[in-house]
């Protein structure tokens, strides 16, 4: 299986924004540690708003952080929420299916089971469990003036 880019660039957000609780992060401090250009920050913050994943301010003294306690996402949801749309494989597809053998072939089930089993190890893995105690993430993610 295969990760978007918009599902990488949305666990780097989460990661940030845990890393960095109790506060307001900016977008361009986000793209600055994470290294991904603020237009695919801009569309991907938009969507875990959204979804709740993240609580966004606007304004002056706007930014974002998490929707609710890392603790309280899983993983494995930010992933169905972002991945669910993109077919593993074509016969997975709604409207660009050309293959004559969908309707006979027992790949698709095993593909089918195997993502589904992908999803529900993610789901054990809570943001917190990625971030709590990772020293080295800590410190890539954090600012320099926060850091002692």
């Amino acid at each position: 299986m295969r990760v978007t880019k918009r599902t990488n660039i949305a666990i780097r957000i989460l990661m940030f924004c845990a890393a960095n609780d109790g506060r307001l992060v900016t977008k361009s401090e986000i793209a600055e540690r994470c290294n991904a250009s603020e237009n695919h920050l801009a569309q991907v913050i938009n969507q875990l708003g959204q979804l709740g994943f993240l609580r966004t301010q606007r304004g002056r003294n706007g930014g974002l952080m998490l929707g609710r306690p890392a603790t309280e996402i899983h993983i494995g949801d930010v992933f169905r929420s972002l991945e669910a749309s993109v077919p593993l494989a074509e016969c997975f597809a709604d409207v660009d299916n050309t293959c004559p053998l969908t309707e006979a072939c027992r790949l698709r089930l095993a593909l089918a089971d195997a993502a589904e089993a992908f999803f529900a190890h993610l789901d054990q893995v809570s943001l917190d469990s990625l971030v709590c105690g990772n020293d080295r993430l800590l410190e890539i993610l954090s600012p320099a003036t926060c850091r002692a």
